[in-house]
């Protein structure tokens, strides 16, 4: 009996620390992605808010509004079209046409569910509504207004669809989160919503599409990580193009480069090295330098929603391999997934959790929440980054990113030509990836033009102009 006492008392102790385990876990996940589930449309507390509530404001990093409210309570915007069209996939429209933007996804801050009991009943005896929090952002509204301008008035980009991310990679704020096309949250709906391009898709955080030769920073970090004669391994390229399998791979544009190294083929940007340091690597070593960066990870991310990337495991043949190594096969990114790719290599290997919150603040101005940064992951060495890190210099000072060169600053770079299928059609997007390699400006940069052609030729000038602006030149 006594020892039947025992079991008992050990059985009933368990449990008790398994449902404290999983209470404490429940905790943690709904203060730190209970934005998840929150802002749904589905959640009744939320529904009923919108009509007691004032929402807070949203404010860039400088305290420029870009959305507050009226004394009904009706969302009202930033009265600069350019402001209001330029931002309006990070903020969001009152309708929630946009998913997980910050007028959905901070819903339990805007919407007042974080404040005190004291708060509420001070409300209730004013007989006043009850406002919520003002959440200021870490993006630069000028700086996104500014991109959005380079799309729209190059020739190269003009009326393609596309995006651009802006990220401090010490920290993980990000600057800018631009989707193009986008729209005017105050104007008339029907036009947008049967557009073409689908103005409501958030193609910074959403597209997820193959990033072609920026993948090759990834390539290149495998190749120095697990080939012992990496750095003067010839590869051929001497006619333009490999056979594997009964089919050619061929560099953008036919061009052939003769036998050359690591180096020369990272910063003239040879489909056919990489597709043959792909199969010296072989699959299970490039995935899992793949997988380091990021690829076939699970984003769950604290402020944003990010799609998932891709590398591919399933009906792998040597075909498949050789086109990953240029990233090209199924292997798949969003912008915003290639520009934490470019900010790792910068940051010693290091990959920071993107950020959008800069701070909380109660309508009495207490601060609710400041800014925190968070390491995602390491993607590699120390070492391993500085040696990549010289390529990308090596692509923007004479390689095929000198057009997002900017007089008197060092910029390290990767152009992208990824072939694709759009609408059924044949088409090539255009990437640039970078970053300043400068202690006063640790910025880096992705650039994404949807059906755009040579990275180099319509995604690094409005890099350029990104660097420009971050330079103060």
């Amino acid at each position: 009996m006594k020892q039947q006492r025992t079991r008992f008392r050990l059985l009933g102790f368990m449990l008790i620390l398994m449902l404290l385990v999983a209470g404490g876990y429940g905790v943690y996940s709904v203060s730190t992605y209970g934005s998840r589930w929150f802002g749904s449309s589905y959640n009744t507390r939320y529904r009923a808010a919108k009509k007691t509530v004032i929402p807070g404001d949203v404010l860039d990093r400088n305290g420029v509004v870009l959305a507050s409210a009226d004394e009904e309570g009706k969302r009202t915007y930033n009265p600069d079209w350019y402001t209001r069209c330029a931002m309006v996939h990070v903020v969001g429209d009152a309708n929630g046409n946009i998913a997980n933007a910050v007028d959905s996804f901070q819903a339990s801050y805007l919407w007042g569910f974080r404040t005190s009991l004291g708060e509420r009943i001070g409300a209730l005896l004013s007989n006043e509504k009850r406002r919520g929090d003002n959440v200021t952002l870490t993006v630069d509204s000028g700086l996104q207004t500014r991109i959005a301008a380079a799309f729209a008035t190059m020739p190269a980009t003009q009326g393609k669809a596309g995006a651009a991310v802006v990220m401090n990679y010490r920290t993980g704020e990000v600057l800018a989160l631009l989707s193009v096309p986008n729209f005017d949250p105050t104007g008339d709906m029907t036009q947008v919503l049967s557009h073409a391009q689908h103005p409501f898709w958030n193609r910074a955080l959403q597209s997820v599409q193959a990033p072609g030769s920026t993948f090759k920073i990834v390539t290149a970090t495998s190749v120095l990580d697990h080939m012992k004669n990496a750095t003067t391994h010839l590869f051929d390229c001497s006619t333009g193009a490999t056979q594997i399998m009964g089919q050619n791979i061929r560099d953008y544009g036919y061009e052939h480069h003769g036998m050359i190294t690591l180096d020369t083929a990272f910063r003239v940007s040879c489909n056919n090295s990489f597709a043959q340091a792909a199969l010296i690597l072989g699959d299970q070593n490039l995935r899992q330098t793949a997988e380091a960066f990021g690829f076939n990870d699970n984003f769950l991310f604290r402020d944003l929603v990010v799609e998932n990337s891709i590398y591919p495991t399933d009906n792998r043949n040597d075909f498949e391999v050789a086109w990953s190594g240029a990233g090209q096969s199924r292997v798949a990114a969003t912008p915003m997934h290639m520009c934490m790719v470019a900010a790792a290599i910068a940051n010693d290997g290091i990959m920071m959790e993107p950020r959008l919150l800069l701070r909380v603040n109660s309508p009495t101005g207490v601060q609710r929440l400041g800014f925190t940064s968070k390491e995602y992951r390491t993607a590699c060495t120390p070492s391993l980054a500085a040696q990549v890190e010289t390529y990308m210099k090596d692509v923007v000072s004479r390689g095929t990113g000198r057009s997002a060169a900017v007089e008197g600053h060092t910029i390290a770079g990767k152009t992208g030509s990824a072939e694709s299928s759009l609408n059924g059609q044949y088409v090539t997007h255009g990437w640039f990836v970078g970053y300043l390699d400068e202690e006063e400006n640790p910025y880096a940069v992705c650039v994404f033009v949807e059906d755009g052609g040579s990275g180099g030729k319509v995604a690094a000038p409005i890099a350029k102009e990104i660097f420009t602006w971050l330079t103060g030149e």
